[in-house]
């Protein structure tokens, strides 16, 4: 039952009692978000979506179905993550031990990720772990992100790669011929770019 009254959780979804949830905040059928997860104001969390244990997550992000979020992730606020996204946690991952035990808890060390506000993650999209995605960077479609991509950089292929730079609007923005960061206005929106403190 939903005690939040601010707050849509369909009637399908599994949300642990002690989770934190913001208002506003809508989570969708057969999601599930584990204990002690913090999910802020005015997100959007779709259909199936996993929110593991003590995952934190920012206002206004958008999650879209399928997407796994496994602890030791952090995603601020404003990030877009599309559908089937997977955030990984294990950098040696094993079902069991070398004497063939099944892994339990303290057999393993989770490694931290963080998504900066404003990013955009696409579809199908695999990120390892110890990654910093940097705040307004876009990763495209079906990349596999193995090292931290900075502030406004597209990246996109497995292992992803630099493919130029994006504007907070979204719009791509092509690198300088000898690979220097673009340099001047956006042409969907005009802003400046690199983007001042007051224009971002």
């Amino acid at each position: 039952m939903n005690d939040r009254p601010s707050v849509r959780i369909h009637p399908t979804a599994d949300v642990a009692p002690d989770a934190e949830i913001g208002d506003g905040t809508s989570i969708w059928n057969q999601s599930q978000v584990r204990e002690r997860a913090r999910i802020g104001a005015g997100c959007i969390i779709g259909k199936n979506v996993y929110v593991d244990v003590g995952v934190v997550i920012g206002s206004n992000v958008k999650i879209q179905n399928n997407a796994s979020v496994y602890h030791g992730v952090t995603i601020e606020d404003g990030v877009f993550v599309g559908p089937h996204v997977c955030f990984t946690n294990d950098r040696v991952p094993r079902a069991v031990n070398p004497d063939g035990s099944l892994k339990r808890d303290e057999d393993w060390s989770v490694v931290l990720i963080r998504v900066r506000s404003g990013a955009a993650i696409g579809a199908n999209s695999t990120i390892l772990p110890g990654v910093t995605i940097g705040r307004w960077a876009m990763v495209g479609a079906g990349s596999v992100v193995t090292r931290d991509v900075d502030d406004h950089a597209l990246v996109v292929g497995n292992p992803a790669h630099r493919l130029g730079s994006v504007c907070s609007c979204g719009e791509p923005l092509r690198d300088e011929a000898d690979g220097a960061p673009f340099r001047g206005a956006c042409p969907a929106c005009g802003r400046p770019f690199p983007p001042t403190e007051e224009a971002d």
